[in-house]
């Protein structure tokens, strides 16, 4: 059967179409509690078979002969040259890097590189990898480098990118410690980004992948010195996130339906910045997403809110796991750059059949809600090391069905082993 053409034409009448479509729906009036979590519950969770898989690679960057140097933001706009976000250069053509991922900025300029949803763990290290080799040699001839730990072991946390939403952050925050500031500006993760799978699925894989936290927080920690001190934590990146707050930031547990508990808890936690045409972002304290709908306290200040600024709201939470229409693992230590691969595959392996999701469950449920213990001892507490061991053998013996070289997969089992071997973590409990 002959292929029907489409005119050119047509499809950019579509496309127009499609845009202001979705712009009419960002202008919505969000007017009620039910019409809110409906919405978020529809959003942030979209069902199908597991198949997709991305990856969001942070790395903190350092002056290669002098770390504790601080960074200057034009010289790494010049390193970066079209790839230096509009955050950092506004007139940047801001090109995607040669193997399609994005490149965008942290608050302390760190540099993260997102990759496209792809259908297998091969395309994902062939992708990351070489966008990441692209990256570190256009920081080279520039003196720079990207730092293997997931926390500054050099430098304490400045803001050097100079947007409203970062300012007000940082005000929110610091009045709060210097948890929520240091996560910002001095902290790098290793976000996986996987499918959230069938209906069915959900709760059960909801469940997993946040039991799963504590123990693979342990197994890669990486962010033990921080500021030229040996903090004596395993993770000191993730107990700076444990210290920022705790609305937007802890665990949430297992759920019979994860998407209208997510939904229920969006909407009751407060605004952390409100967008605006003029002057600061600042949210009134205390005030809910929830609050805000029903025009509770200063909510009638701020107008009606719209589909847009719930949108913008969900970009605040900052969850171990965070729903996006799938499910965004935020709570791995960033890895040296030649290890990233490690504890992806072994995520993406220990949550890819019905079967292992169950065995995880089972190995993790002595551990699930221990994730400070994680961060402060790592695999130091004997109680989460027994638990690594286990998953570790679990992850490995998936991976021999995944589609990487063989080398590869043997690689990564030989390095997942040695780390449990050696318990390494912070001061013993």
């Amino acid at each position: 059967m002959a292929a029907v053409r489409v005119p050119p034409n047509a499809r950019r009448v579509t496309k127009d179409a499609d845009v202001a479509a979705a712009a009419d729906i960002a202008a919505r009036v969000v007017a009620s509690r039910a019409e809110g979590e409906a919405y978020v519950a529809c959003v942030c969770f979209k069902h199908g078979p597991p198949r997709l898989l991305g990856v969001e690679l942070e790395y903190i960057v350092h002056d290669a002969a002098e770390p504790g140097r601080p960074l200057d933001p034009g010289r790494l706009a010049t390193a970066l040259g079209p790839h230096a976000p509009r955050t950092l250069r506004p007139d940047s053509p801001a090109l995607p890097l040669p193997g399609g991922s994005s490149l965008t900025l942290e608050p302390g300029c760190q540099v993260e590189i997102s990759t496209a949803p792809l259908p297998s763990l091969r395309e994902l290290a062939a992708v990351a990898g070489s966008d990441l080799a692209y990256v570190t040699d256009l920081l080279s001839p520039a003196g720079l480098r990207l730092h293997a730990q997931a926390i500054d072991a050099f430098r304490p946390p400045v803001r050097l990118l100079q947007t409203q939403r970062y300012a007000a952050m940082e005000r929110r925050f610091a009045a709060l410690g210097p948890g929520g500031v240091t996560m910002m500006c001095s902290t790098a993760a290793l976000q996986v980004c996987l499918d959230a799978g069938e209906k069915s699925q959900l709760a059960t894989r909801w469940a997993a992948v946040h039991a799963l936290g504590p123990v693979l927080l342990a197994l890669f920690a990486n962010s033990r010195r921080y500021a030229g001190t040996d903090t004596g934590l395993a993770s000191a990146r993730w107990q700076a996130v444990l210290e920022t707050e705790n609305s937007r930031t802890y665990a949430a547990g297992p759920a019979p339906d994860p998407a209208a508990a997510w939904a229920a808890r969006v909407l009751d936690t407060p605004l952390l910045v409100v967008r605006r045409a003029e002057g600061s972002w600042d949210a009134p304290r205390g005030l809910t997403f929830a609050d805000w709908i029903e025009g509770r306290g200063p909510a009638p200040t701020l107008g009606p809110p719209t589909v847009a600024d719930l949108d913008y709201h969900l970009t605040t939470m900052f969850t171990p796991v965070r729903p996006q229409g799938y499910l965004e693992v935020r709570y791995l230590d960033a890895q040296p750059p030649g290890t990233w691969l490690h504890p992806v595959a072994l995520l993406t392996a220990l949550l890819h059949r019905e079967s292992t999701v169950d065995k995880v469950l089972g190995l993790c449920e002595p551990v699930a809600s221990r994730w400070a213990d994680a961060a402060r001892y790592g695999l130091a507490d004997p109680e989460l090391a027994r638990a690594a061991r286990r998953i570790a053998d679990l992850g490995c013996a998936e991976l021999t069905t995944f589609d990487l070289p063989a080398d590869t997969i043997a690689d990564i089992a030989y390095a997942v082993q040695r780390r449990v071997r050696r318990r390494v973590g912070g001061n013993r409990p």
